[in-house]
């Protein structure tokens, strides 16, 4: 802590925010996690208990399937889903897989850092030894070397943080991983639709030939039904113009 106490103002911000980071990125790693799990135990356990998540994915997989029938992109239909109302949650998950090359960059640059005030308070201190005057100046040359001695402490001591920060967040991503638990998420949710909300719901489209010739047959007959009533119409106006012209007919023979 003495060594930290006397670390530079730019050494201690770096070490700074690399915790900070790594705090946040702790913080979304388990809320993404508990999130996606949350939602897998409820395609496991309940459904169709009210979900806005749950809900959205019904509906567009119902639309789709009225359409397609069978032929139906589940798949498709279900990452569209997710990216549609879990944006937030993939959000996090891109920022925990840069996260760790990130807090050694962060390591890096604070030693780049250190480095940089060591050499500039060792060019400070070479610069005293050009002096005659050893005795009126030794005091300087000891600031000089304390000076450099922490800036190399910066270099250290930033670059140790920024890798302990990236292993510790690697191996609770190994235990804890949100990418694993939305991979679940997404292939129970295929199966769902697919084998529980599809056969329960209506199409359109032809599940098979026998059914698409009905449905060729239906349309046929509601063609000829319709063909019929406008000949029927068509016929009855006919008649009513012979009818109303009889009278005009008769009255210019007489």
């Amino acid at each position: 802590m003495s060594s930290l106490g006397g670390m530079p103002f730019a050494g201690l911000v770096v070490i700074f925010v690399i915790l900070a980071l790594f705090i946040l990125a702790v913080i979304l790693l388990f809320s993404t996690y508990l999130r996606y799990r949350s939602l897998n135990r409820t395609v496991s356990g309940n459904p169709e208990q009210d979900n806005t998540f749950m809900r959205y994915v019904v509906n567009e997989f119902a639309a789709a399937y009225k359409r397609q029938g069978d032929e139906v992109n589940t798949p498709a239909i279900v990452e569209n889903s997710v990216s549609t109302k879990l944006g937030a949650s993939l959000l996090c998950e891109r920022f925990l897989n840069n996260a760790v090359s990130l807090f050694v960059t962060l390591g890096l640059f604070g030693t780049f850092l250190g480095l940089s005030l060591s050499v500039a308070s060792l060019t400070e201190l070479i610069s005293y030894s050009n002096t005659s005057e050893w005795l009126s100046v030794l005091d300087s040359v000891g600031g000089g070397l304390m000076s450099a001695l922490s800036g190399m402490g910066v270099a250290f001591y930033t670059s140790l943080v920024g890798v302990a920060c990236s292993i510790v967040l690697t191996l609770l991503r190994s235990i804890f991983s949100p990418q694993a638990e939305r991979e679940t998420l997404e292939a129970r949710l295929e199966l769902w639709l697919d084998h529980t909300v599809a056969p329960t719901l209506p199409t359109e489209r032809a599940k098979d030939e026998s059914e698409m010739v009905q449905q060729m047959v239906h349309a046929m007959d509601s063609a000829s039904q319709t063909m019929e009533r406008a000949l029927q119409n068509a016929t009855g106006d006919l008649k009513t113009a012979i009818d109303s012209s009889r009278a005009p007919i008769t009255a210019f023979n007489k």
